[in-house]
Parts: structure tokens; C-alpha cells; sequence
């Protein structure tokens, strides 16, 4: 027996018990000649459902499905053919594939890379065109594995009047990839629905989750491994897919570009058994990527750590985590994200991760966990980590002893970073100097203000080889850890969240504790980024 008849038996029988165990009958196609049967389902439907036909007698039909076949497929399935006795066995994945290779035969297709130039025409133009002759199943793997040799963070399929636009955010900037017939849109579609087990059908926003390796015609492996969002417009289905990262080594301390000051502060929080740190910044701001550095960094086996997600972005060994893409429905009875985390406490973690405090009752059980010995780390979206603060008043004012349990607030924006190579030096316009005076103003640090004074501006060089100028992104910080002053202010009777995160910040300024303001001006003055990049992530005028 050769290697692949060994690996094509392996996963016969590892399909043989699957099937068992989701109370489906297996069938072995391994063993049995491929019969085609053309006018049942289209090519199309068939990559939509995960469901080839194997048998048509009379009125009786037998589908093969996979272990990955949704229940909202089956169903459809079902009332579709509700002339015939419809039933369904599980086949292997190589099975459907071997099918599918008979129904679509693969053409012989050149994948080429995507490249981000000056002049995109051609680029995508060359893009668009592989898009329409690759497998429809072929599709959505391409743009993932396109996506992640550009560290892409987003993919986003936009439906218009005429065709599709495919655009990646490279560096937190959208760039024009492709551009899709509504044909092809619709087998994309179906490939990520089918696989994010999401309905086409639905005109209510949806959210999914993929997470499969595949292998292209051209025998390339891609993992894909995303989050989806859909919406329906007025011209179809548009979805953003945000790609998780699956290299264990981005999630380190030592990259987080903290300064020493920030990394001693930090590591001396953490090292504590109790206490809430909390991230904060608005959606792609690098949240969890930092509490996942944190976590790695906690990670041994004398501790018990779970966390709670949605969803789960990376899997950490000797880590419990726990994914909820949004509420957990049952036959019975719904489970709620709060539900959950009361739950997780009662098995007594040494450390909590909450993916989001989103309401409340999040933020009141997680102040409470942080007080009764465990080590809480959680996301906030807040401006600043002192409107996360403001935020938080009300229900510190129910119980002042939730003040003591917050250890550290950290703020973050993502930036781009100019290339040190091509960057050009710059005389400042009359907009340019009234943010720069309006950032001095608010610079806490007096000797980073006389610096602050002499700054030389940088801005991107745009080339052909270098199109955007910029390399890569970095973050801008703000670290509070709470002092007499700001205990005070969040003890006072006053809920009033703008008027209470000025007069936070106004306390931070006056304790010389450094806001993302001071950061931002640090960056700018060593020229790691721009102005206009700066004055996109910072509102200094409200």
C-alpha cells in the first residue's frame, strides 16, 4: 500500500466515525465509481452546500455531504426537493473533492501574486482575469493567501452598480485589488458562506467564522483562518473578512515597541495575582494583539488561564479558550456572553481574558473578578483610557472598592511607519503648525515640549517602487496607572463622562503621566511617522 492509499484510508475511517458519531450513515466513494448526475444540483450549489448527488432511484435521492456541510444547507436541500425521498450519508473530503474535480474540472490556471504598485491598473486588471478562470472553491483560498504575503489585515468584497471591487487594508489603508463580474461574486459568496456556515439568503447582517486548510488546484495548502461580517446593500452582499494571525511569535512582549518606562510598569502589573488591565482603542486599533502578548508572556503550566472571545483569533497552547460569536442558541435555552463568564469564574482562573467588556454587567463581573484574586485582562472601546475611566464612574460610584481592582488602563492607536530609506525632510504648512501648537498645548512632559520645539517633519517619498512611502505600522500609547488625584475625581458625585475624562486628563497632565498626546510627539520628533498620519488618529480639537 502506497503513502496515499495509506492517508486516503486514515481518513475513511476517520470519516466513518465522524459520520457516527452526527448520526449520519457513512458511504465510502473510495469504493464506488463516480456516477455524474448534471441536472440535480449546479456546480454552483454544489460548492454552496458541500453536497454532491450519488444516487438518483425514482424518486429517491442520495446526497453526499461533508462533516462540514451547515444544517442550514441540508434544510435547503430538503425543501428544494420536496418531490423526492431525500437522504444523506456522509462522504470524506477527499470523496467530495474527487467529485468535484468530475463536475469542475480544473483549468489550468497561472497564480500569480498580487502586487501593490504606484500605478494599480495593470495589477488589477491581471487579478481580476484569475479570478474569473480559478475554481470557484479556489477563490476565496487565492485572496487568503494573496492577503497574508501582503500582511493584509482585511479583505472586503463590495458590490456595486456595475461589478465587485476586492479590496485588502494593508497597514490600516484600503487598496483596490480586483474586480469581479456578479457572476463570479455569487460563487465567492457561496464558498465563504458554506464555509463560515452563514446563509446567502439572509438580509440581516451575519457573522461568521472559517477555519480550514485548503488546497488549491495548483497543490498550494492555505490555511484560512478568518472572521466574517456580512451586510446586504442595494447591489448584493458585502462582506469584510478579517484574517486572523497564525504565527505564535507576534504575540511578544518585545514587539510591542513599549518604551522601557511602559515595559516596567506593565511587567510589574502582571506579575501581580489580581487586578483588571485594560486595553482600549477603537476596532483595528491592535487591541488583542496586545493582550495576547500579555497572555503569552503569563502562559506556564502553574497557572490556569481561560479566556473569552468573539471569536477565538489565535490558539495558544495551555490556554482555554472559549469562542461565543455572539450568543450560544440551543433547542432549550439561549446562553448569554455574561452567562458564560459567570461561569468561567466559578472554575477559579488564575487569569481571565474578557475579548470585549461590551455592556455593564461585563464591566461590573469583571471589576468584581479583579477583586476577588484573579488577574483580569480585557478590551474597551474607548477614545483615550480616560474616557475609558469616565465610562467606568457610574458603576465605581455603586461600589468604591471596584477603584481599587483597576491595576492599568492602556490606550493604543496604530499609525503608519515611514520608510527610513525614502522619507523626505518638510517645511510644515499653516495647517500643519496649528496642530503642531495645538500638541505642544497639550504635552505633559516639559522636556519633551522644549524638544518638541525644534521637531523636523517627515513625509512619505512616493516611487514607483515604493508606492505609499510608508513601511509597516506602529503604535502610539497611553499607560495610566491610578494615583490619589484620579481616585478622587472617580469618587466624586458626577457622571458627567466628558466633563469627568477632561478633568482626568487635566490631573494626568498636572501628574506628569505621559497621554498618547506625548507619545505622538515622541514619534514624530525621532521621524518614525508623519504628521498626517498622527493628526488622522488623534482629535485634539474637541
Amino acid at each position: 500500500m502506497t503513502d496515499d492509499q495509506k492517508s486516503r484510508l486514515e481518513e475513511e475511517n476517520s470519516t466513518a466515525r465522524r459520520a457516527n458519531l452526527l448520526g449520519f450513515n457513512y458511504f465510502d466513494t473510495s469504493k464506488n465509481q463516480i456516477q455524474l448526475y448534471n441536472n440535480i444540483l449546479s456546480v454552483e450549489a454544489m460548492y454552496h452546500y458541500r453536497a454532491v448527488p450519488l444516487i438518483l432511484d425514482n424518486s429517491n435521492l442520495l446526497f453526499g455531504i461533508t462533516t462540514t456541510t451547515s444544517k442550514n444547507a441540508i434544510n435547503e436541500i430538503v425543501r428544494n426537493f420536496s418531490d423526492h425521498k431525500v437522504s444523506f450519508v456522509i462522504i470524506s473530503d477527499r470523496g467530495y473533492k474527487d467529485y468535484m474535480d468530475k463536475y469542475d474540472p480544473p483549468k489550468e490556471v497561472q497564480y500569480s501574486d498580487v502586487n501593490i504598485v504606484a500605478s494599480q491598473d495593470n495589477s488589477v486588471e491581471r487579478v481580476s482575469k484569475i479570478l474569473e478562470e480559478v475554481k470557484s472553491s479556489d477563490m476565496l483560498a487565492y485572496l487568503v493567501n494573496q492577503a497574508h504575503s501582503l500582511n493584509a489585515s482585511d479583505i472586503h468584497i463590495e458590490t456595486g452598480r456595475q461589478d465587485v471591487r476586492i479590496r485588502f487594508r494593508i497597514d490600516g489603508v484600503l487598496h483596490v485589488i480586483a474586480k469581479i463580474g456578479f457572476d463570479r461574486h455569487r460563487m465567492l459568496v457561496s464558498a465563504i458562506a458554506s464555509a463560515g456556515n452563514i446563509s446567502t439568503s439572509s438580509k440581516a447582517p451575519q457573522e461568521g467564522h472559517i477555519s480550514q486548510t485548503v488546497e488549491m488546484a495548483n497543490h498550494q495548502t492555505v490555511d484560512v483562518n478568518l472572521r466574517i461580517e456580512t451586510v446586504v446593500t442595494i447591489n448584493g452582499m458585502d462582506i469584510v473578512m478579517r484574517l486572523f494571525n497564525l504565527d505564535a511569535s507576534t504575540y511578544n512582549l518585545d514587539r510591542l515597541g513599549l518604551s522601557v518606562n511602559e515595559r516596567t510598569v506593565l511587567d510589574d502589573i502582571i506579575s501581580k495575582p489580581s487586578g483588571l488591565v485594560m486595553v482600549v482603542g477603537p476596532t483595528g486599533s491592535g487591541k488583542t494583539t496586545t493582550l495576547y502578548s500579555i497572555l503569552n508572556s503569563l502562559n506556564n503550566s502553574q497557572r490556569k488561564i481561560i479566556t473569552v472571545e468573539d471569536p477565538v483569533e489565535f490558539e495558544f497552547e495551555g490556554i482555554e479558550q472559549i469562542s461565543l460569536m455572539n450568543d450560544l442558541i440551543d433547542s432549550t435555552q439561549t446562553i448569554t456572553f455574561i452567562d458564560q463568564l459567570k461561569a468561567i469564574l466559578r472554575l477559579d482562573p488564575d487569569i481571565l481574558m474578557i475579548g470585549e467588556i461590551r455592556d455593564e454587567e461585563t464591566a461590573i463581573t469583571a471589576l468584581q473578578a479583579a477583586l476577588t484574586g484573579h488577574l483580569v485582562l480585557a478590551t474597551f472601546h474607548a477614545g483615550s483610557a480616560a474616557a475609558s475611566l469616565a465610562r467606568l464612574k457610574s458603576i465605581i460610584g455603586r461600589n468604591p472598592l471596584f477603584v481599587s481592582s483597576i491595576r492599568i488602563i492602556m490606550a493604543q492607536r496604530l499609525v503608519r511607519r515611514l520608510n527610513d530609506q525614502t522619507k523626505l525632510e518638510y517645511q510644515p504648512t499653516l495647517k500643519d503648525l496649528e496642530f503642531l501648537s495645538k500638541m505642544a498645548a497639550n504635552i505633559s512632559d516639559s522636556i519633551l515640549k522644549q524638544k518638541f520645539r525644534d521637531i523636523k517633519l517627515y513625509q512619505p517619498n512616493i516611487t514607483d517602487n515604493d508606492p505609499f512611502g510608508y513601511s509597516g505600522q506602529i503604535a502610539i500609547r497611553e499607560q495610566i496607572v491610578l494615583n490619589d488625584d484620579l481616585i478622587k475625581i472617580l469618587l466624586k458625585n458626577d457622571n458627567n463622562e466628558h466633563s469627568t475624562t477632561k478633568e482626568l486628563e487635566m490631573s494626568c497632565r498636572e501628574n506628569n503621566i505621559g497621554l498618547m498626546v506625548d507619545d505622538a510627539a515622541r514619534k514624530l520628533i525621532d521621524g518614525q511617522t508623519s504628521l498626517a498620519e498622527i493628526s488622522r488618529v488623534l482629535d485634539l480639537f474637541n
